[in-house]
C-alpha cells in the first residue's frame, strides 16, 4: 500500500543509522518515493552520498543548500509528504521535537509537517527507560505521533526489550498498515483463538495442539482493515502478538470462561469469527490436589462443554455476521455443511488434518469457505494470507447487510 506513497525519513545521530539504508530499500521495494532529512550529528554515522544513492534524491540536512541564499523549504516538505518516518531517532532528537527545539532542519521540517509522523526510537536501555525520555515519549503520543518500539514490534508499552531501534522491516510495515483501505472501519470483530485447557487437576489438564496462530492472523487483518477488534484467546504462546489498531485482548483457559467472555461481547459486535479449538468435553470434576498414580488406570469421567458456536447463532441479529471454523478428519464438507445450518453461522471455514503441514501449529493453512451461495477451494498459503480471503469473505457479508445504529 506504500505504491506512490511520499515519505520523508528523518535519520539522527545513532549507531542504528546504518539501518536507514534498510529502511530505505524496503520503502522504494514496496513504490515509495523517500526524501531523506539527516542532522549534523547523523551524518556522522552514515554518509548523505549512499543515502542519495539508494532515493536517488540530494539529501536535506542544511536550511542552506548553498551560499548564493538557495534554501530548503520545510514547510514545502511538510506539504509534500505523505508521512514523516524518524529512524533512528535519539533521546536529543525526541527531547527537542517534544518542546520545539527548532535548531536543525530536521526538527523544523517535523515541526511543519501536516502529514502523520512516525517515531523509532533508538538509545541504551537506561536512557531509554529515564522518566524524561518515558515524558518526552508520552507527549509526543499525546500530539498523536505513532511510536514504533521493539518487543511486540508494533506500538507497544512497557520497557522490556525497549531501546533499540526496531527492525526496519516492521518499521516499513507500521507504514504500510497505515496506508492499508480501512474497509472495516467503524466495525466491531469479535475473534476466538487457540485452544482451551479443562482442568483435571491442578497440574494436568484436557487440551489440544491448536497454536492460536490462524486466529491472531485474523485479527491482525481486522485490525489492519480498520476494525476495532476484540481477541478472547485461549492458552497461547508468549510470541504471538498483535498489531496496532483498535484492539482489546482478553486471555481465558477454559470453554467456560471463553462462552462467558464471548457472550458478554457478542452484543456490542457487528461480526464475530470463532477460531478457536474449543474442548467439546471437560472433567465432571475437578481433583483439589495432584492425582497420585494407584493402580493400573484411572477413569475420568467427561461431561459436554458449552457449544459456544450454538449459543451465538441463537443470540445473532440480522445486522451481524457470525462464522465459524470446521476441522475435520472424514467426510469433511458434509460435516461442516451440517455445522453451518445447524449453528446458524453465515460462512465456515473448513481445514482437514489430512493437508499435510497445515492446520495446528502451522505457518501455513489450506482452507475451503463454505457459505450458503456455495464452496469456494483455497490453494495451501501461509496463514496471514488465509486470514486476507475469509475477512473478505467477512467484509463481502457485512457491506450487505445494515450498519449498526
Amino acid at each position: 500500500m506504500l505504491k506512490g506513497k511520499k515519505i520523508v525519513l528523518g535519520i539522527t545521530g545513532s549507531i542504528a543509522a546504518y539501518k536507514s539504508c534498510l529502511i530505505i530499500r524496503e520503502l522504494v521495494r514496496r513504490g515509495a518515493e523517500v526524501q531523506v532529512v539527516i542532522t549534523p550529528a547523523g551524518k556522522e554515522f552514515i554518509t548523505p552520498i549512499t543515502l542519495s544513492a539508494l532515493t536517488q534524491k540530494p539529501v536535506i540536512s542544511e536550511f542552506f543548500s548553498q551560499r548564493d541564499g538557495t534554501w530548503h523549504s520545510h514547510v514545502a516538505l511538510g506539504l509534500w509528504a505523505d508521512a514523516m518516518l524518524i529512524a533512528p531517532c535519539t533521546a536529543a532528537t525526541l527531547g527537542k521535537m517534544a518542546t520545539g527545539v527548532a535548531d536543525n532542519m530536521l526538527i523544523t521540517t517535523y515541526l511543519s509537517m501536516k502529514a502523520p509522523v512516525f517515531i523509532a526510537p533508538a538509545m541504551d536501555l537506561d536512557m531509554y527507560a529515564h522518566p524524561t525520555t518515558q515524558q518526552n515519549l508520552d507527549r509526543l503520543r499525546s500530539f498523536g505521533n505513532d511510536i514504533i518500539e521493539p518487543a511486540t514490534g508494533f506500538l507497544a508499552s512497557g520497557l522490556e526489550g525497549k531501546g533499540r531501534m526496531e527492525d526496519p522491516v516492521r518499521i516499513v510495515d507500521c507504514l504500510d498498515i497505515f496506508f492499508e483501505p480501512k474497509d472495516l472501519a467503524g466495525r466491531h470483530i469479535m475473534i476466538t483463538a487457540g485452544p482451551t485447557y479443562e482442568k483435571i487437576d491442578p497440574v494436568r489438564f484436557i487440551g489440544n495442539y491448536s497454536s492460536g496462530k490462524m486466529g491472531f492472523a485474523l485479527a491482525a487483518e481486522c485490525a489492519r482493515r480498520g476494525a476495532q477488534v476484540t481477541l478472547i484467546a485461549g492458552p497461547v504462546s508468549a510470541s504471538l502478538q498483535l498489531p496496532p489498531g483498535q484492539l482489546r485482548r482478553i486471555d481465558v483457559e477454559s470453554c467456560q470462561q471463553m462462552r462467558d467472555a464471548a457472550v458478554e461481547v457478542f452484543p456490542q459486535a457487528d461480526a464475530a469469527i470463532l477460531c478457536a479449538a474449543v474442548a467439546d468435553f471437560r472433567p465432571a470434576e475437578v481433583a483439589g490436589q495432584k492425582i497420585k498414580r494407584v493402580g493400573d488406570s484411572l477413569d475420568i469421567h467427561l461431561v459436554p462443554n458449552p457449544d459456544i458456536a450454538a449459543l451465538l447463532g441463537s443470540m445473532k441479529t440480522p445486522r451481524q455476521q457470525l462464522a465459524g471454523f470446521a476441522l475435520e478428519t472424514n467426510d469433511e464438507q458434509q460435516n461442516a455443511e451440517r455445522k453451518l445450518q445447524k449453528k446458524n453461522l453465515d460462512f465456515i471455514v473448513l481445514n482437514s488434518l489430512r493437508n499435510p503441514g497445515t492446520c495446528f501449529r502451522s505457518d501455513e493453512n489450506q482452507i475451503s469457505i463454505i457459505s450458503r451461495e456455495g464452496k469456494k477451494d483455497f490453494p495451501k498459503k501461509p496463514k496471514a494470507d488465509v486470514a486476507r480471503d475469509i475477512i473478505d469473505q467477512l467484509a463481502k457479508g457485512l457491506r450487505g447487510g445494515l450498519r449498526p445504529k
